[in-house]
């Protein structure tokens, strides 16, 4: 069984890369502190992409009291980012940090769309740790705790 991200996150994702490209553009120290940005987020966003966001896919049939047998491959995923999660926070402090950089640059340099867009991506941020990382977590845990009910060797991942 796939897991996919939900759209409106993947389209979130990928705007957020659009805009830090042009941010990239921006020449100056602005330009710079971008790049800066784009060194410390990329391999993030790769990392989220590969287990953070794809368990928030089911969400929606669990919800629903929608459960497959085939649900249970998500754990691998779930089990990784729990692993991985005191790093991945550790890497929105550099990315955070990074922005306020971009941020101070762009407002030097009367940049103010760059200023803008430094406090969504900080905003996009938090709302990883406040909501889509617990979410992915949860399903993780609903999902061992429905399978072991019903199956105790239903949890072990393939």
């Amino acid at each position: 069984m796939s897991f996919r991200i939900p759209q409106s996150l993947k389209t979130e994702h990928e705007e957020l890369h659009a805009e830090l490209a042009q941010a990239t553009k921006a020449g100056g120290r602005t330009g710079q502190a971008a790049q800066a940005v784009a060194q410390v987020m990329h391999v993030h966003f790769e990392k989220e992409e590969e287990y953070a966001l794809p368990p928030l896919g089911l969400l929606a049939d669990l919800a629903h009291g929608k459960l497959e047998p085939g649900m249970s491959a998500v754990l691998t995923l779930t089990d990784k980012l729990e692993a991985e999660l005191p790093a991945m926070l550790e890497e929105h402090k550099k990315i955070v940090a990074a922005l306020k950089a971009l941020s101070d640059a762009a407002t030097a340099e009367d940049k103010l769309t760059y200023v803008r867009f430094a406090e969504k991506l900080a905003a996009h941020a938090s709302g990883e740790e406040e909501v889509s990382y617990p979410a992915a977590l949860l399903v993780g845990r609903y999902l061992k705790t429905v399978f072991a009910r019903a199956k105790p060797d239903a949890v072990a991942t393939p």
